[in-house]
């Protein structure tokens, strides 16, 4: 945490949610490229452009069912007057050995396969009697129930254009082209094309491993019976579903007690498989706060500035937060407030950014925009405080959701935005413009 080092500290200072966000951006660094297949890549960032080696359609195709056939011997056909076509064969898809057009044949054709050599362009077989003698079909026949259907002679109704329902080699991308730039994040589109053009691996940055610790002897696993005093532990599951919403593989585990060996331990088992910790609880002023007891003494040996520090920040909620790194590799750890809006709030502002620092991505932000206030009294704040309120955007407007109180999960539960209300502003009024983070 070298950045963290050349600031001004104290017992009594004020950090700002820059300042503590700057610390954090400047110590975590993308992991290292590894080279992956397909599907375990998914999510995952590229870190090279990727070129295409062949042409996509790599053939002349059709895209229809209906009939291969030279233009001139279907100009000017109609329903009065069709055009009578000798039909010889079909051309399936994977085919590899395709038939010859001449002057007043055609071929079958199937959506996806070649155009044989002498055929122009494809008729529908909608614009066909399908063979039958009769008026225009909705279909073929299943050449299992009717081989007879790749033979005899054929009624086209219509005419049709040069390389009418053909899809031109190459018309997707051209061999040489490149199919993805460095940086893209690899969704199912992305999957396809790379598979398309026979791609089996990429090279990527990995997804990060991300282990969510939450601490305090109150706390019960949900579908546990609750004693006196006791209370369900929501934050590791909000937590750990925040991780992967933001492009982690995350590990959860099971609520601490309020043992400082025990949790230094549970630490350090767990650092052979994070990338990044994150803690949730013990990290204010108080007797019990067992995260603060147990890490503020840990350091790296060897880097200069490392370890954890705990802070006050200039935010609510989420005033008390700790960061360092731990363990041999640096690991860095998050440790964040044990209420949990201030644990949700601090893992949107500060979790979610490096997680997205380490996955290689360009965007680590939420999106923010600006908003018209709606409500029926003005929105307080304590002075040199930025607070974050839950709240609803739709159409321009934000609405706060469940007052003030930094304790209600269930107006979280509800919000899809934070109402960001400045440092310096102690009280915004009704129908004024607010900044607002976008959850959604």
């Amino acid at each position: 945490m070298s950045t963290a080092a050349t600031r001004a500290t104290g017992q009594d200072h004020l950090w700002s949610v820059t300042e503590h966000l700057e610390d954090i951006l400047a110590t975590v660094r993308p992991l290292d490229p590894i080279q992956l297949q397909l599907l375990d890549a998914q999510g995952c960032v590229l870190v090279e452009d990727v070129m295409v080696p062949v042409s996509l359609p790599p053939f002349d195709n059709s895209s229809m069912d209906g009939y291969a056939v030279r233009v001139a011997d279907v100009a000017g056909a109609s329903e009065e007057y069709p055009a009578v076509l000798t039909v010889v064969g079909d051309v399936a898809a994977g085919q590899s050995e395709l038939l010859h057009v001449g002057p007043g044949q055609t071929a079958r054709i199937m959506t996806g396969a070649p155009l044989p050599p002498g055929a122009e362009a494809v008729v529908p077989v909608e614009w066909t009697d399908g063979g039958l003698g009769q008026g225009p079909v909705s279909g073929m026949r299943a050449r299992s129930a009717s081989p007879e259907g790749a033979s005899g002679q054929v009624h086209v109704h219509r005419p049709a254009g040069a390389r009418a329902h053909v899809r031109a080699k190459g018309s997707d991308v051209n061999a040489g082209d490149r199919a993805l730039a460095a940086g893209t994040v690899l969704g199912p589109p992305q999957i396809g094309l790379l598979a398309a053009i026979g791609r089996g691996t990429v090279r990527v940055r990995p997804r990060p491993r991300v282990v969510v610790l939450s601490t305090g002897s109150e706390l019960v696993q949900p579908d546990g019976e609750l004693e006196s005093g006791q209370i369900y532990d929501s934050n590791s599951y909000a937590l750990c579903a925040a991780a992967r919403d933001a492009g982690a593989i995350a590990y959860r585990v099971g609520a601490v007690a309020d043992d400082a060996e025990t949790l230094r331990a549970t630490i350090e088992d767990q650092l052979i498989r994070a990338d990044i910790v994150v803690t949730t609880g013990g990290v204010s002023v108080g007797a019990y706060d067992v995260v603060k007891e147990a890490l503020s003494s840990v350091g790296d040996e060897d880097e200069a500035g490392g370890g954890i520090e705990f802070r006050k920040l200039a935010m609510q909620p989420g005033k008390p937060q700790g960061f360092g790194t731990i363990g041999p590799d640096h690991t860095p750890l998050l440790a964040l407030p044990g209420n949990p809006v201030s644990s949700y709030v601090s893992f949107e502002l500060f979790v979610r950014p490096a997680i997205r620092t380490l996955a290689g991505l360009d965007d680590v932000h939420r999106p923010t925009t600006r908003a018209t206030l709606r409500t029926d009294k003005a929105l307080t704040s304590p002075a040199g405080r930025r607070q974050f309120l839950r709240g609803r955007y739709a159409d321009g407007e934000v609405t706060p959701v469940g007052g003030a109180g930094s304790h209600l999960i269930a107006a979280l539960a509800h919000a899809d935005a934070l109402i960001v209300v400045p440092e310096t502003v102690e009280s915004v009024e009704p129908g004024t413009e607010v900044d607002v983070v976008l959850l959604g």
